[in-house]
């Protein structure tokens, strides 16, 4: 399971750097999203992968390293909504740039 989320955390990287070094405007908006998919993956896999974990612990708790840590899963739910919000004003930005310059280039140009 570690192999698979590591996998899946180092394509979702690759893939993100790979668009944000695209010259158009739209690839560089998903790149950035696909990095902020994997350093949520990153976030949450660092808090300790349990399966049928309760996630609170109660008042007669014995053990706290039983339960599973809910810190990691607050972070990635604020950055989830920090993302959301952060995409939402490139695509503003972007439909503003488009109108305004006529492409959708990173640099202005047309020619590759």
């Amino acid at each position: 399971m570690e192999l698979v989320l590591a996998l899946g955390i180092g394509v979702l990287t690759a893939s993100g750097i790979w668009l944000l070094l695209r010259p158009r405007t739209f690839q560089v908006i998903v790149g950035l999203s696909l990095l902020s998919y994997a350093v949520n993956l990153f976030i949450y896999a660092m808090g300790r992968l349990k399966v049928d974990a309760p996630p609170l612990v109660g008042s007669g708790a014995a053990n706290p390293a039983n339960y599973d840590d809910p810190l990691p899963q607050a972070l990635v739910l604020t950055a989830i909504v920090i993302s959301f919000a952060m995409t939402a004003l490139l695509l503003v930005v972007l439909l503003a740039s488009r109108g305004l310059t006529g492409t959708d280039h990173v640099d202005g140009d047309e020619g590759e």
